[in-house]
């Protein structure tokens, strides 16, 4: 590959790319593109939150049961959830690495639509098995999109911007609550049309995903995958566009260049995350997501449940979830002004131990008001978590290898969330809504010690600085 003379250094075109657009500042035009990428995020918490707000309705449709017969059976709440993460750990094992083969752009906007169209369909099912079939299809699209959402916006933006954009992708995402949670509130309990009203929900969401991806469709290839491709010239003319419109945004010329790290323009193999320079990281991000998603996914699931087996109400439950909901969707945008301060690992730590405290309360309280309250603090701390932890899992292995390494990381999370339902169910059967934050709890410890000693450091770093 030939070099360019640049700022009185010398740098191949790939490693010049990569310095034109870290030096770029966060203009209206990258946060607009961070936004469209952004999205993505938006239907896989989506997912998650109507498996919540859709059980008061499936249950009183007696499609599924609260509890679940035998420690594996699939026709109640924890076979749904099961479904949602077999699909998902399906399409992050099994497909992330055609983001690496084919690009970030395409794969982003395949995956959306294989979502939209599969939920609709899962909106006509009658029976467990019907349901749980839909949904662990759809699912797989999701699997594909998250990890392609992660590769994606990690290379859009420049290094100083990181943490504020994935705080957005984290406020995109949180928006997905007050939206399933209103929708379920106003139409689970009524029939409109003679429809039951949880078939709503899901055509309302399956449509939203359609239209979005028809939204998206405008969005450029990642120049640092067209580079890394070789495709200098397709690269190129995506930087030429992006700088264009950030110079025009800005008003003044752009910042001087900094020298870039050196890119090592190898294709990748999946094997390079088990070598010598990736293997503590990947065992710790195989710790990390096995763990954390029990205190994430434990309780986002299981909201409305957790609080039916209170003694509150199946209506009042759906109205205290969206409160909890949109009070917790203020958190990104208050994460937004330390995301680059703070270093990521410490920022997954403090969340992990945020939901351990927060959980152990909430598990405690009857009051309403108390467990509004806490649970607008757990929605907050499981949000915290949410934002590092795509953000640092997606900043630890270079561009080449990206979306697979992932992939492969973030399966341990699905894999978890297939048996997460099944021991949630087996703690509030047995131990109460105490027992499973303790479960919780323990589960978070785990995540906070892996992360704590075998975390590399990544806050203002360039990308393949990181990885080297």
């Amino acid at each position: 590959m030939s070099t360019t003379e640049a700022a009185g250094w010398t740098a191949t075109p790939a490693e010049l790319l990569t310095a034109r657009l870290d030096r770029l500042p966060m203009t209206r035009t990258l946060w607009t593109m961070a936004f469209l990428v952004s999205l993505g995020g938006f239907f896989d918490a989506l997912a998650l939150e109507l498996t919540a707000a859709l059980a008061p309705g499936l249950f009183q449709a007696k499609i599924i049961t609260p509890t679940t017969p035998g420690l594996f059976g699939t026709t109640g709440l924890a076979g749904f959830i099961a479904a949602l993460f077999a699909g998902m750990f399906v399409g992050t094992i099994c497909f992330s690495y055609i983001a690496d083969h084919f690009g970030r752009r395409s794969i982003f906007a395949f995956s959306l639509l294989w979502y939209g169209v599969a939920s609709f369909i899962m909106a006509f099912q009658s029976d467990a098995f019907g349901l749980n079939l839909w949904r662990f299809i759809a699912t797989v699209g999701l699997g594909v999109e998250l990890v392609t959402v992660d590769a994606y916006l990690s290379e859009l933006v420049p290094k100083s911007a990181r943490g504020k954009a994935f705080a957005l992708l984290l406020g995109v995402s949180a928006a997905s609550g007050p939206f399933a949670y209103f929708l379920a509130w106003q139409l689970v309990p009524i029939a409109p049309f003679g429809v039951e009203g949880w078939r709503w929900v899901v055509f309302v969401s399956s449509l939203a995903a359609i239209i979005v991806w028809v939204v998206r469709l405008g969005l450029p290839e990642s120049p640092r995958w067209l580079a890394q491709q070789n495709r200098i010239g397709e690269a190129e003319q995506v930087m030429q566009r992006i700088e264009t419109a950030v110079q025009a945004d800005y008003g003044r010329p752009l910042p001087a260049l900094e020298r870039p790290h050196p890119h090592d323009t190898r294709r990748g193999s999946i094997a390079e995350i088990f070598n010598a320079r990736y293997r503590t990281r990947t065992i710790m991000l195989m710790l990390f997501n096995f763990f954390q998603t029990v205190g994430f996914y434990g309780f986002f699931a299981w909201i409305p449940t957790l609080l039916i087996a209170k003694g509150i109400h199946v209506t009042q439950s759906l109205e205290y979830g969206f409160i909890i909901k949109v009070a917790g969707f203020a958190w990104p945008f208050i994460n937004m002004a330390f995301a680059d301060r703070m270093e990521r690992k410490w920022q997954v730590c403090g969340s992990c131990l945020a939901i351990s405290v927060f959980g152990i309360l909430f598990g405690a309280q009857s009051s309403a008001f108390w467990l509004i309250v806490l649970g607008t603090l757990l929605s907050m701390s499981t949000g915290w978590l949410a934002y590092s932890l795509h953000n640092y899992q997606s900043e630890l292995y270079p561009t080449r290898i990206r979306a697979r390494a992932v992939g492969f990381v973030y399966s341990w999370s699905r894999l978890s969330g297939i048996l997460v339902g099944f021991m949630v169910a087996f703690f509030l059967r047995n131990f109460g809504v105490i027992g499973v934050f303790v479960f919780v709890a323990a589960c978070m410890v785990v995540v906070i010690l892996s992360v704590a000693t075998l975390g590399p450091r990544t806050n203002r770093l360039e990308l393949e600085a990181i990885a080297h």
